[in-house]
């Protein structure tokens, strides 16, 4: 799959290719992926003066950490009554006050790093596509209850004088939460890493992992990493340097496209420089960027891995049907990227064995929780704290393998059908 270079901004493909690993290394810790999780953790073990070495196999970013939609608020791709049932209502709060950590983190390092390009914009709605307003009041008002972290409730009509759309009816509009270019933002990462001394290959798949004594040692084609600490964070692309790890995610590709440029009449259907994203699991996540000239639309989650011959149309359907009124609006590119979900769908963020770790599957919700993944990681390895734990008890559940795939696949057609059913009621 060729790697989408201008994605949505001519200056994206602006970034300087780094050479593949030559030779032998040494480092405190190797981590395998760069990606935002990998990233993350390279920069915090950075950050606390550890050496590290980053190694990528194709680009910075290349899978769904840089072709994402680019929002940044608190969760998990697991609800919170399923973390609390597995956790329990202590360990569940802590969860989840580590995801709005996580995306407070991402917000502080666009602030220390200066990403101007990351073209930041802060607010994101939570819409539904029916009766909602009891439910949503008060999910509302928890949020302030539990954690203090406080959204607004919006009215049908206070939706549609935003969303010019007859799907919508009620939604929470989250102040704190925003939108941007996580190519862009990935890329700053993988700059401050190198500026703090650590070293990013690009070009350098991981093709096997041997014990060295006290040291383990990563080995690319062309090169080899001794560290006594390795960290996998390869996403929806873990090989088989790790079989447990293998068996223990499901590679699930995301769909995204971006419209021609249109700004009055993408204007007159959406009135709101904030993202929009629908409370249904198979739902639609969207924004307008380059200045609201373009809608960057994705959703549609499947277990094919290649991409759809006809991605852009299918994407376009979706967008029509939410707004008839772009039916004459066009599309400019669509991409896919995979990403890693657990059976569980919560985070693997853990120690596999002694100096081996792991940060991924963070299921279509990373660009906060690979922050936070990153950060506990680094302070696990430093042996600064043991939050880490707090995803222990989700741990490696096996895939399913084939059959695993086509379950999941099952499950994903089946929530589509009936947020269909729920839609349709309300239409008759």
């Amino acid at each position: 799959m060729p790697y989408v270079e201008t994605y949505y901004r001519p200056g994206a493909a602006a970034d300087v290719r780094r050479p593949p690993l030559s030779g032998a290394l040494a480092a405190d810790v190797c981590i395998v992926g760069g990606g935002l999780a990998g990233l993350s953790a390279a920069l915090e073990l950075a950050r606390r003066g550890r050496t590290v070495c980053l190694l990528e196999a194709e680009r910075i970013a290349w899978g769904a950490s840089g072709r994402n939609g680019g929002f940044v608020s608190p969760g998990y791709s697991a609800s919170y009554s399923a973390i609390a049932r597995r956790v329990g209502p202590d360990d569940a709060r802590s969860l989840h006050r580590l995801s709005i950590e996580g995306a407070g983190a991402v917000s502080a390092n666009l602030d220390a790093l200066g990403v101007a390009d990351a073209d930041r914009v802060d607010g994101i709605f939570s819409t539904a596509r029916y009766e909602a307003t009891a439910e949503l009041m008060a999910r509302r008002d928890w949020l302030e209850r539990e954690f203090d972290y406080a959204v607004e409730f919006r009215s049908r009509a206070q939706m549609q004088a935003e969303l010019a759309s007859p799907r919508y009816y009620q939604g929470l509009y989250n102040p704190h939460g925003f939108h941007f270019h996580p190519l862009n933002y990935a890329r700053a990462l993988a700059r401050e890493i190198e500026r703090l001394g650590g070293a990013v290959f690009e070009a350098s798949p991981a093709v096997a992992l041997e014990q060295a004594g006290a040291v383990r040692v990563v080995v690319t084609p062309g090169g080899r990493v001794r560290a006594r600490d390795v960290v996998i964070a390869c996403g929806g692309y873990t090989g088989s340097l790790a079989p447990a790890l293998r068996r223990s995610y499901l590679p699930i590709a995301t769909y995204v496209m971006l419209t021609r440029p249109d700004k009055a009449l993408i204007g007159a259907a959406i009135r709101t420089t904030a993202a929009i994203g629908d409370g249904r699991r198979a739902g639609d996540y969207y924004r307008l960027v380059d200045g609201g000239a373009r809608i960057l639309w994705g959703g549609k989650i499947t277990t094919r891995t290649s991409e759809p011959r006809r991605l852009a149309a299918l994407m376009r359907r979706t967008m029509v049907s939410t707004y008839p009124q772009l039916a004459d609006l066009e599309v400019d590119m669509a991409w896919s990227g995979l990403m890693a979900y657990a059976r569980h769908l919560m985070p693997q963020i853990a120690q596999l064995d002694e100096g081996l770790w792991c940060c991924t599957a963070f299921g279509g919700h990373g660009l906060n929780t690979t922050a936070i993944g990153g950060q506990v990681l680094a302070e696990a390895i430093t042996g600064e704290s043991d939050r880490y734990r707090l995803f222990a008890p989700f741990g490696l559940v096996w895939n399913g393998g084939g059959a695993g795939r086509a379950a999941a696949q099952g499950a994903y057609w089946a929530m589509q059908a009936m947020d269909a059913v729920r839609e349709w009621r309300i239409l008759r």
